[in-house]
């Protein structure tokens, strides 16, 4: 059965509002400050360059994080979900 959640829903989408106010406050708002856009492929270029730096190289610090990168946490929990022993 596939059910959806509330819209701007903290309390049952919480991982995807705080990625929201993350990107807002760490690429959008100092984006819009340094740059003026003309175009959108230039605000995607940047844009994608965040999300490289923010899955790759960004510690994050949320429950399950323990300080890891994005791509790390994924990587460390790919066994898990193919049923490998650690």
């Amino acid at each position: 059965m596939h059910t959806t959640t509330n819209a701007y829903s903290p309390q049952t989408n919480g991982t995807c509002e705080r990625f929201k106010k993350t990107m807002k406050q760490e690429f959008f708002d100092t984006a819009m400050r340094k740059k003026l856009y003309t175009d959108l492929a230039s605000l995607q270029e940047d844009l994608d360059s965040w999300l490289r730096y923010y899955n790759y190289a960004r510690p994050h610090s949320g429950k399950y994080c323990y300080g890891k990168t994005p791509r790390q946490n994924f990587e460390d929990s790919k066994p898990l979900s193919l049923g490998e022993k650690q």
